[in-house]
């Protein structure tokens, strides 16, 4: 198996690269697309062994980039590891990936973020890497594999392990503008306006938040409970009278602790304790934590639940 590991990359820390290059170095194939950096992290990649083309996208979207990206790995790799800067393969990722039944599409052990004490706290099955043919990346931002015509697009699971080693220094301002521009070009994924929504709730933009979110939650495709759930939390995070949305969340899947947990909380901040026990009780007899990206780690701390659960 032939594989390459490369990402698009724009102005990142030097210590990124390295750090990048290090957990690569079992690849066949290191390849950076710079999209116009001016602080030498291109030069650092190419001095540490990393293949480096230099590629314009005017005006920019990720999708596009990353189409040109995969356009330069050569024709003979296998199978293409997607790893942006500010990732980093954990150790014995090519057994892991090698030891799987060969496939269009692989699924992997994603760490998005850490929590105060450095545990793992949001983490997911995530499935960016995948066979050099059949794929193409869609949409402007968020963006995500497509499969082509006769490709099985499920993944197969593997053992390996991302984790993602966030640059906080960076700024989010192009994400704003890049989802609009995707609910635009297709209103009716559902997908992209709960990103779309969630973005303007970040931004302190209220308004348009809870328009979005409840377009969301009437688009005929929006059929994931999940999904559905957590637009229905955000709401409730704007709402001086949460409880009915996060009731509603419940109602919509009540399968994940999140919401249960969110109402325990919010029972607990009123004074009803009787309540916070009850809803807490009922997120611990969830077991088995979900593998998508929607689980968050303060829902599974078992301790403090049980404390309220009295």
């Amino acid at each position: 198996m032939k594989i390459a590991v490369t990402s698009i990359m724009l102005d990142e820390p030097e210590e990124f690269v390295e750090r990048w290059v290090k957990s690569a170095m079992d690849a066949d194939v290191m390849m950076l697309a710079d999209t116009g950096s001016t602080n030498g992290c291109d030069e650092a990649a190419r001095y540490l062994g990393v293949e480096v083309h230099d590629i314009r996208i005017r005006p920019w979207r990720f999708d596009l980039a990353r189409n040109v990206a995969m356009a330069l790995v050569p024709e003979d790799v296998d199978v293409i590891v997607k790893l942006d800067v500010d990732e980093v393969l954990a150790d014995g990722w090519r057994d892991a990936l090698e030891a799987a039944p060969r496939a269009a599409r692989y699924s992997y052990q994603y760490v998005w973020n850490y929590d105060e004490h450095g545990n793992p706290d949001v983490q997911f099955m995530a499935d960016h890497t995948h066979a050099r043919w059949g794929w193409t990346w869609r949409h402007p931002v968020h963006e995500a594999l497509e499969a082509a015509p006769g490709v099985n697009a499920v993944a197969q699971p593997t053992d390996m392990v991302i984790e993602h080693r966030s640059d906080s220094s960076k700024s989010r301002s192009q994400y704003l503008p890049l989802l609009e521009q995707a609910v635009k070009e297709d209103p009716t994924d559902d997908r992209m306006a709960h990103y779309f929504a969630r973005e303007l709730f970040f931004r302190g933009d209220w308004v348009r938040a809870r328009v979005e979110f409840t377009r969301h939650l009437m688009l005929p495709t929006s059929t994931w409970a999940p999904e559905r759930a957590q637009s229905l939390r955000y709401l409730a995070k704007m709402d001086d009278y949460p409880e009915r949305w996060l009731l509603r969340a419940v109602a919509e899947d009540p399968s994940r602790r999140e919401a249960w947990v969110d109402l325990a909380d919010l029972m607990t901040s009123q004074g009803e304790t009787a309540l916070a026990a009850a809803y807490a009780h009922r997120a611990l007899s969830i077991v088995g934590r979900p593998g998508d990206y929607m689980t968050e780690a303060h829902a599974w701390d078992d301790t403090r639940l049980s404390e309220l659960a009295g």
